[in-house]
């Protein structure tokens, strides 16, 4: 098997690991070194993506202009992709300049049981004569019969594929293998899978998924990204090769990029922490990291205890200023019960 298409967004959910930082130079010497590396696609933007830069969920360094023009400029033989979940981008004020700034490739994301909110983009980009993927987040958080309706609904505006994004890194294989080979059943465009690190799944739930029929895995170098970070497509890259694939990326030019830039960019390692394993566990947005630490050590509160209650909440992305309200519960005092989430969890 040799059509894995690697969506890479390193310069995308990477942003959200130097709190949306990445400098002008690092967009160059990535795609200058990643150009001919086999990726289908080089993501670049803010992390929450076009039109996310805010006080709310983090101010960019650059422009999304900036930022897409660099890569424009240095990518000659890989598609330049971008991202935009409604509500945080528009059609006139963010796909129309990206188009005008080269891009080729867009994920529309939106929370997993929302795919209305993305049809106007959808059929605005095919209206375009753009290549345009729909992307669901938090997939976890809804039934598999949910997960078809919504899929077949993107499917039904245009989109080339359908992207499962597990935001939180709550997957399991057997989560992972049960909804890929549903959609794979029942859709006659391509699925991919974006999974997250947060409980060291990534690399397996990917290789499931592929075992599954998905086509599309999206993730980063060494895996930089929110929380735990991404599957780390090297390590994936490998683990293919040695099960037999025709693997059409270059692995030592991952391995390059990911040891002589990626490492360079990243302010920390991804790992396994106790927040990372917290949050996964939890089902809450592996963005919330960054939001969640500050509110923990401005209120006096344990991350851990905040990540447990989101949970509880069902918070998804954009409703990060539940961060706050959640920490200043929990300093009144008010803390959650983990052995009780726990039990509540299992049954």
């Amino acid at each position: 098997m040799s059509n894995i298409r690697f969506f890479d967004a390193t310069l995308r959910d990477g942003s959200h690991a130097v709190k949306h930082q990445l400098s002008k130079e690092t967009i160059v010497d990535y795609c200058e070194a990643m150009d001919n590396a086999g990726m289908y696609t080089i993501v670049v933007g803010h992390g929450n993506g076009l039109g996310a830069s805010s006080l709310q969920v983090g101010l960019s360094r650059l422009s999304d202009r900036e930022m897409l023009c660099t890569a424009r400029e240095h990518l000659r033989h890989t598609k330049l992709g971008a991202y935009m979940i409604p509500g945080f981008g528009t059609i006139r004020d963010d796909l129309v300049p990206a188009i005008e700034h080269g891009v080729d490739v867009f994920k529309i994301g939106c929370h997993c049981t929302e795919a209305d909110t993305t049809r106007q983009h959808i059929e605005f980009l095919r209206e375009q004569g753009k290549e345009v993927y729909g992307v669901l987040m938090s997939y976890h958080m809804a039934s598999v019969e949910q997960i078809i309706e919504q899929a077949r609904k993107m499917q039904s505006y245009g989109a080339h594929g359908i992207i499962l994004m597990d935001s939180a890194g709550a997957s399991t294989p057997e989560m992972v293998k049960k909804t890929i080979a549903a959609l794979v059943d029942e859709l006659y465009v391509l699925v991919g899978f974006h999974p997250h690190n947060n409980m060291g799944l990534a690399v397996a739930n990917a290789y499931t998924a592929i075992q599954e029929g998905a086509r599309i895995i999206d993730g980063t170098l060494r895996g930089f990204g929110a929380g735990a970070g991404n599957v780390q497509l090297e390590a994936l890259a490998a683990l293919l090769i040695k099960e037999g694939f025709d693997v059409k990326q270059d692995l030592y030019a991952m391995l390059d990029a990911s040891e002589n830039i990626v490492r360079k960019a990243m302010t920390e390692d991804r790992a396994l922490t106790d927040v990372s394993i917290i949050s996964g566990m939890s089902g809450v947005f592996s963005s919330f990291r960054t939001q969640v630490l500050a509110a923990a050590k401005e209120f006096g509160v344990d991350p851990r205890d905040i990540f447990i209650e989101l949970g509880k909440r069902k918070v998804v992305g954009g409703q990060e200023d539940m961060v706050i309200a959640v920490a200043q519960q929990l300093a009144n005092p008010v803390s959650s019960d983990m052995e009780s989430y726990m039990l509540e969890s299992l049954t």
